[in-house]
């Protein structure tokens, strides 16, 4: 496993592309959001994708999430009518997962198999932000929780003490307070809070 040294403020742009060939070649990476740290791959990475259902014990069913850089790559890969469209741009960036109806351009085993939904967030993150800006398309993301544990790991060096074997690079940006993304579901007429977290979206259901 490869660790990448990245300050939280100002990503140094070589180790960012390191970080970011790591993900060219469809490898599993954990990478700090502005919620928590998370994993990472690309969109179409088999490999990366199994290790990663299989480190978190997920399912079939799970709903997945693709980090954007700004909402001019969200048309790609959901449906959004014009009001939808003013909502997300209101409230982004921040810490907030958009459930939107999926494209056919997400590959199958990302978008939700029932509901044809797919998870959008743009972060605001300096280091989540470099990084989308050096892939140059979105990244699949998701939680860093463990099956047997209830808590988002915070602390790097307990992240790499114990994932080390199983995933293929780490950014380290120091401890980091852990919140979890607020989840909104936009696929109804009225937008539904899924999970209240970090951030604020009372104005969103005005």
């Amino acid at each position: 496993m490869q660790v990448f040294y990245i300050h939280p403020d100002n990503p140094q742009p070589r180790l960012i592309a390191q970080a970011a060939e790591l993900l060219r070649k469809d490898q599993l990476i954990i990478y700090p959001t502005d919620t928590s740290y998370a994993f990472g791959c690309r969109l179409g990475a088999k490999e990366a994708l199994d290790k990663l259902k299989q480190i978190r014990a997920l399912d079939d069913k799970h709903q997945f999430t693709l980090l954007c850089r700004d909402l001019s790559e969200i048309a790609t890969y959901a449906t959004v009518d014009n009001a939808q469209y003013k909502q997300l741009k209101a409230h982004t960036p921040a810490p907030i997962t958009f459930i939107l109806n999926a494209t056919k351009d997400v590959p199958k085993k990302l978008a939700h198999p029932k509901k044809k939904t797919i998870g959008i967030r743009v972060p605001s993150n300096p280091i989540a932000q470099a990084l989308l800006e050096a892939m140059d398309e979105p990244i699949l993301t998701s939680s860093l929780i463990l099956p047997e544990r209830d808590d988002i790991l915070d602390d790097p060096f307990e992240i790499e003490e114990l994932l080390s074997n199983q995933i293929d690079g780490l950014i380290n940006a120091g401890i980091k307070t852990t919140k979890l993304t607020t989840i909104v579901d936009m696929t109804g007429g009225v937008p539904e809070i899924i999970r209240q977290g970090a951030a604020d979206v009372d104005s969103l259901l005005l």
